[in-house]
């Protein structure tokens, strides 16, 4: 399991703390993916797993090499994960002074809402137009920073938006890919 995560990932983790996460869990019994949405820079699955205990949701993203960046089971929300969500549909909503309320003063004095508003609306532009946030998955969680990705759903494609915290759980960063901002 540790070869399947992207890279990042791996740093972060050894292969005895992989084991132990997989340990807790219940062995998997069958698997079928439900859909596989590939983005500009990442790929979202939904897939569904059957255990002991019958079935659950699991949404993985794949990094461009096909590698799991990554995952959480779908019925489990983490604080910082609803932050980003909330975030997230401030911005489809043209919320800006609700999403900036989000993040650090040190990021809210670096992007004013007319920023978030231009960034916003030109990713929505080139993907063919705003759908729906479809979720959220921590890619990495503990220390300085902590890592969510969100999936969006725009017309064209769906994408992540990498939503960066800080171990108080302050936005300090939103990274949209380069090609739209």
């Amino acid at each position: 399991m540790h070869d399947a995560l992207a890279a990042p990932v791996q740093t972060s983790v050894d292969m005895n703390t992989v084991q132990a996460r997989l340990n807790q869990r219940a062995a998997i019994d069958a698997s079928r993916v439900v859909s596989v949405t590939p983005g500009y820079n990442t790929t979202t699955i939904d897939a569904v797993v059957t255990t002991a205990s019958g079935d659950e949701g699991v949404l993985m993203v794949l990094d461009e090499d096909g590698k799991l960046l990554a995952w959480k089971w779908s019925d489990r929300i983490q604080p910082i994960e609803t932050t980003a969500l909330d975030f997230t549909r401030d911005l489809a909503a043209g919320r800006w002074i609700a999403a900036r309320s989000k993040m650090s003063l040190q990021l809210q004095e670096e992007l004013a809402p007319g920023d978030l508003e231009r960034k916003w609306t030109k990713l929505s532009q080139v993907s063919g137009g705003f759908r729906k946030v479809k979720d959220a998955v921590i890619a990495h969680q503990g220390g300085d920073q902590q890592l969510v990705l969100v999936a969006v759903a725009f017309g064209l494609a769906t994408t992540n938006l990498f939503v960066i915290f800080d171990a108080n759980g302050r936005i300090i960063n939103v990274d949209i890919s380069q090609d739209f901002i």
